[in-house]
């Protein structure tokens, strides 16, 4: 497993490589998210980068903006989300990342009244993305949301954009898939339905109400369960512990403790 730690888009990206590789992780999760994280300032310092994670001997992972609307009923907003997520792809590219995670387009406003037209327009923009992301060489791992946001929070909602894009990957959150986990099993289904397409991990805690970031161990997922499901399927790839406790040691506790679970389940 390679193990990485995602970056606070309000502190200097440089900053936040060096705190991390103190933390003894394989890689940086850059949330590519103004106002520090920016693709632009991200593109100006792209040297900087690239130089501070050679000295560490780490690697990146980029995570496309999350604050912008690709699925939203007016057309010019959708527009300028896609041109914010496909510059970020081109700085992402430019920094060799491994791979790129994917917030799909949630449903707000008045959207939810016209659900199927908000849904079209979401699923025309991923696939603009990922098409995008196809000719930089990028690999996309679409991220599981929550039910709030309307849309790619249950198993079965990503079957057909799975079958449509062959190389398209999965970005399992656990802390997403646990809130409003009535039976705890979500996590869990998603593993089994999608063992084959996963292709990143996001690490986090919480109570089931909220998607608080907790550290492992501190809200109510059962991440014994969640290790050996993964190790069971031959998951052996990217994890980011997407914790974000004040304490950072936590951080690194966490992942402690999970790599603690992978090797219980031998």
């Amino acid at each position: 497993m390679l193990y990485g730690a995602m970056n606070f888009p309000i502190k200097s990206v440089l900053t936040e490589i060096d705190e991390i590789a103190r933390l003894g992780f394989d890689y940086l999760e850059l949330a590519m998210d103004p106002p520090q994280a920016h693709y632009s300032m991200i593109s100006e310092n792209k040297d900087a980068i690239l130089k501070a994670l050679d000295s560490h001997c780490m690697q990146l992972v980029c995570h496309l903006p999350s604050f912008v609307s690709i699925a939203d009923l007016t057309k010019s907003i959708r527009e300028a989300s896609l041109t914010e997520m496909f510059k970020s792809l081109e700085v992402a590219a430019g920094l060799n990342a491994l791979k790129v995670v994917l917030h799909p387009g949630y449903i707000g406003g008045l959207g939810v009244f016209v659900m199927e037209t908000a849904l079209q327009f979401g699923r025309e923009s991923l696939a603009a993305i990922i098409a995008k992301a196809d000719r930089l060489g990028l690999c996309i791992c679409l991220e599981n949301m929550f039910p709030r946001l309307q849309t790619y929070f249950k198993p079965e909602h990503f079957e057909e954009i799975l079958e449509q894009f062959a190389d398209l990957k999965l970005t399992l959150d656990t802390g997403h898939a646990n809130i409003d986990n009535q039976d705890g099993r979500k996590i869990l289904d998603f593993i089994r339905h999608y063992s084959h397409r996963i292709g990143h991990v996001h690490l986090s805690d919480n109570f089931g109400k909220r998607d608080d970031h907790l550290p492992l161990g501190e809200g109510n997922i059962d991440f014994d369960s969640v290790a050996k499901a993964l190790k069971d399927c031959g998951y052996d790839d990217t994890i980011t512990l997407e914790i974000f406790a004040e304490d950072r040691r936590k951080l690194k506790a966490s992942k402690e403790n999970f790599k603690a679970m992978l090797e219980r389940t031998d």
